[in-house]
């Protein structure tokens, strides 16, 4: 199986891979157009600004390969932000690929207090449906950092609670993504890289 990485100014790209060596695989490093496009999976990684990152994409033509794959593809962080229609950091016009606005979390009532921004650490996920999860993964933990997140709607395939619920993954035809970072998130994110793989 070829796995590609899309290659672009983002923070985890080699953890991502790492977490795939650790299951077997040999991922490609790349943002060589004709390589992801031939590639039999695809992840979009990403840890990082919405607004910078986007122009890079832009600059590198990724902002239209992107939405035109047709393998699975796993966005994940920041990188299932970009996926989104619209992000509030930067005022940023994203690839559109899931019709959902990114929001950044705000502390609205006295209650909120006691969250701290960004949302870090371990935290469960929910009503999970998509081929990523099963029913084992239900209220499992797994590893999240954001300030930003995607509310609930027709594409969630999982939620998080954190102040509000939020869409902890989103699932649209080939296109797949995780807010929680699954390459941090022990045996239950080795499972649902497993689960990817497999699709």
């Amino acid at each position: 199986m070829s796995i590609a990485i899309i290659k672009y100014n983002a923070g985890n790209i080699r953890s991502v891979s790492f977490a795939l060596e650790r299951l077997g695989y040999k991922p490609e490093i790349t943002s060589d157009p004709e390589a992801i496009r031939k590639a039999d999976k695809v992840i979009f990684p990403g840890v990082g600004e919405a607004g910078t990152t986007m122009a890079f994409l832009k600059k590198e033509g990724l902002d239209k390969i992107i939405p035109s794959l047709k393998q699975p593809v796993l966005g994940i962080c920041l990188g299932m932000q970009l996926m989104c229609s619209f992000s509030e950091e930067g005022n940023t016009e994203c690839l559109g690929i899931f019709d959902e606005p990114v929001r950044k979390f705000t502390l609205q009532e006295e209650a909120d207090r006691k969250y701290k921004i960004p949302h870090m650490g371990w935290n469960n996920i929910a009503r999970v449906k998509s081929p990523l999860f099963d029913s084992t993964l239900e209220n499992q933990f797994v590893y999240f950092v954001h300030s930003y997140y995607v509310p609930t709607g027709h594409d969630t395939a999982a939620e998080s609670n954190y102040i509000h619920p939020f869409s902890a993954a989103l699932q649209k035809d080939n296109f797949f993504a995780t807010q929680f970072h699954p390459e941090k998130s022990g045996k239950v994110g080795e499972k649902i890289l497993r689960n990817f793989l497999m699709i």
